[in-house]
């Protein structure tokens, strides 16, 4: 291994890459003037402070290709979630809670990828709290499904700043997990909530593809739906959702049609 793979693989938290007992790099040390000390007699000894090794240069970033390679790591998807938990991804210092995704303890088919965590999410660590999970809940329990039975993915699990949209960096570090998250899940129906997750996964545009179920090249089905902070603006939306809902139910009960 050369110095470049290691520069990355600590970039990014791997501890047990090198060793089983986990270590924390300390952020940068202060520069100080040397100290001054007074002999008995008055003069003046300069003493040097102990010299500290500097971490990693912050311009420095993580790779895709180490994102790629921890996500190649875990067996199954609770282990995953755990190398979600430790990445060092650039918009962790700034979030507030990793949001990992829910893993439904009695899976169906149906996976949904959300757009990347709000305000109260990030606060809560939940992915889709607050009125927005309040209202998906609802709409699960209208085609009698919940959280226990839908597992939900985020396509970032990082709050951006203020809740900007990523940068394309930003996303090819954390799409490697979804990608794997995905592997793990098998879903057969995939709904997307939100304009980002729509694009990154269908290449579809939102406001002409809502409720129009695409097959993608996988063979699983993929159906895009306005989130449900939009839905909450825009009331009249609910219907179009109401209707792609049922289309999903459908689906799960008759996957050869």
């Amino acid at each position: 291994m050369n110095d470049w793979d290691l520069r990355d693989l600590t970039l990014a938290g791997i501890q047990w890459e090198l060793t089983d007992i986990p270590f924390v790099i300390a952020s940068a040390p202060q520069a100080h003037e040397p100290t001054t000390t007074r002999t008995p007699g008055g003069a003046a000894n300069a003493r040097t402070p102990t010299a500290i090794v500097p971490p990693i240069a912050p311009e420095q970033t993580i790779s895709v290709e180490t994102a790629v390679a921890m996500a190649a790591r875990p067996g199954d998807a609770a282990s995953l979630n755990r190398m979600i938990a430790e990445f060092n991804h650039p918009l962790r210092a700034g979030a507030t809670n990793v949001i990992l995704p829910h893993i439904a303890p009695n899976p169906n088919g149906l996976v949904i990828i959300t757009d990347i965590p709000s305000a109260d999410d990030d606060a809560n660590g939940q992915i889709l709290s607050g009125a927005a999970g309040e209202l998906l809940d609802k709409m699960l329990a209208a085609i009698d499904m919940s959280r226990e039975n839908v597992s939900i993915v985020p396509l970032l699990f990082w709050r951006t700043p203020g809740g900007r949209t990523p940068s394309r960096e930003e996303m090819d570090l954390g799409r490697p997990f979804v990608n794997k998250m995905l592997g793990f899940l098998k879903p057969r129906i995939i709904m997307t909530l939100g304009t980002l997750p729509a694009m990154e996964i269908g290449k579809i545009t939102l406001a002409q593809g809502h409720g129009i179920v695409k097959e993608l090249d996988s063979g699983v089905k993929l159906m895009p739906l306005f989130h449900p902070n939009y839905l909450m603006l825009k009331p009249g939306a609910k219907r179009d959702a109401w209707n792609a809902l049922q289309s999903v139910q459908k689906m799960l009960k008759n996957p050869n049609e």
